[in-house]
């Protein structure tokens, strides 16, 4: 007796069916999502021009082969390359992930959706350039916006209730599926050929998060990103020229991603693709740390301040307690010996140390002439973290989304200061009236650390009013942006 596989070519998926669907049709209608948008923008752009500060970021931007130009190609911002759209991609996409200190969204999965900006900008960009060498209109800003919000949405509701991570796929495998729809769109791509490139997005191999975990956490985290989003244009282009699919790339029996990737799971939605991801999406404002100890980092800069109202220092501290949610406890709970910054910037002991013992956090002190301090490792040894269930809870629950963590520090002689709690970062949704007006610093203080004081005025007038912004050509727009 034997058995056959039907050769029928299947209908599409409905998971790829539905996000080329929300991509093609969705109406973006919430005033929210636009102005959230918009400063999310803002602050991608400015990490990305701090990140050109950090020679181990500069030293991978730039054309494959040195000296290329592209003629209507893509510009990076902050430089002087003008590239093909998927390396542009990749560049952008590397400058804004390089510190880690984009946009976060929190869930089963997590991951940061304006790392999309890099191929959505630089296909924006060559698109516009194309367009306008050819006689044609360029694109808008309000275009790029609008692919920012449903890139958001695509990563951000797949990840409410799938956990990559927990098989060992790095999330930016939603980069890549999330870009793909959204280039696919600008690119013009129909439903059909829109389908085919998310398809190619998923069969596609997929990282491993081998390089955020210790004993082999490295710099590639900085740049997984870029090469995600750079993928993706790069998929997308070669639907546009009418390149197949594969319709059941998830659901084929042995050989599709369920089975081979997945655990033989499905996904889960806990919600239809609409705005919601961008309009509660969580800015890192304060500090260039992993977005699980954001909190944390608040918490510890509370305590050095009480500490040395006391006349005392981290010197006093003879051990602190953490309350954290598990998915903190997962990722950034870290003893050992610490290689590089991407080790120390996915450390909590580390990223609560430097704050009670210099009253800051930056990105600078994820570098060895700060870490080689020794009054680092020296506290980070004295800090224990346990989990809270209520945290934990309140994590995934979708109404409140909290990070929380809480603080214990017990000195020397013997003394139990009050626990400093912190629920909500200065990034969330619920503080965004005290977070915007820092956001605005914060992109302020970026523009300068690569502009001239008049480009930075230039770039000030066109880009902090949201109609003003929208309206303008992308190419335009991006050309104030570059040295």
């Amino acid at each position: 007796m034997s058995s056959y596989i039907s050769n029928e070519r299947p209908q599409p998926d409905k998971v790829l069916a539905d996000i080329a669907d929300y991509v093609l049709n969705y109406e973006i209608k919430n005033d929210l999502a636009w102005s959230t948008a918009h400063y999310c923008l803002l602050d991608t752009l400015g990490c990305g021009l701090e990140a050109l500060t950090y020679p181990a970021c500069t030293k991978l931007l730039g054309p494959v082969v040195p000296g290329t130009t592209v003629p209507n190609g893509a510009k990076v911002p902050g430089t002087s390359f003008q590239l093909d759209p998927i390396q542009a991609a990749f560049n952008i996409g590397a400058i804004i992930r390089w510190l880690d200190f984009n946009d976060t969204w929190l869930a089963a999965e997590w991951g940061h959706p304006s790392d999309n900006l890099g191929g959505i900008l630089a296909t924006a960009d060559w698109i516009s350039r194309t367009n306008v060498a050819n006689g044609k209109p360029a694109l808008q800003m309000k275009d790029v916006l609008d692919a920012m919000v449903r890139a958001h949405e695509v990563q951000g509701v797949l990840a409410l209730e799938n956990s990559f991570n927990k098989v060992g796929l790095d999330h930016v495998i939603l980069v890549k599926v999330a870009s793909t729809a959204v280039v696919g769109k600008l690119l013009g791509l129909n439903r059909d050929e829109l389908i085919n490139a998310i398809s190619l997005a998923f069969v596609d191999g997929q990282s491993l998060r081998t390089y955020r975990h210790s004993p082999n956490t490295g710099s590639r985290k900085s740049w997984a990103a870029g090469d995600a989003t750079s993928r993706a244009v790069r998929l997308a282009l070669i639907a546009k020229t009418g390149e197949m699919g594969y319709p059941s790339v998830l659901t084929a029996k042995t050989w599709g991603f369920y089975d081979v990737s997945f655990k033989g799971n499905e996904f889960k939605f806990q919600r239809d693709y609409g705005s919601y991801v961008m309009e509660n999406v969580l800015f890192k404002i304060s500090f260039p740390a992993e977005f699980h100890s954001q909190t944390a980092v608040e918490a510890a800069m509370t305590l050095h301040h009480q500490l040395k109202a006391m006349g005392k220092s981290a010197d006093d501290i003879k051990h602190i307690n953490i309350r954290t949610h598990e998915a903190a406890i997962r990722i950034i709970d870290k003893k050992g010996p610490l290689n590089n910054p991407a080790d120390r910037d996915h450390c909590i002991q580390y990223m609560v140390a430097v704050p009670l013992i210099y009253g800051r956090l930056t990105a600078a002190d994820y570098e060895d002439a700060i870490a080689t301090d020794p009054r680092i490792d020296a506290l980070r040894d004295k800090i224990q973290c346990v989990e809270d269930v209520q945290f934990t809870k309140d994590y995934h629950d979708p109404e409140k989304r909290s990070i929380a963590n809480a603080l214990t520090v017990t000195l020397n002689d013997g003394t139990v200061l009050n626990e400093v709690e912190v629920e909500y970062p200065i990034g969330h949704k619920r503080r965004r009236e005290e977070g915007i007006p820092e956001l605005i610093k914060k992109y302020k203080i970026n523009l300068a650390r690569v502009f001239p004081e008049k480009q930075q005025k230039t770039v000030l007038e066109n880009s902090l009013e949201l109609n003003k912004l929208m309206n303008l050509p992308v190419n335009e727009f991006v050309d104030l942006l570059v040295v």
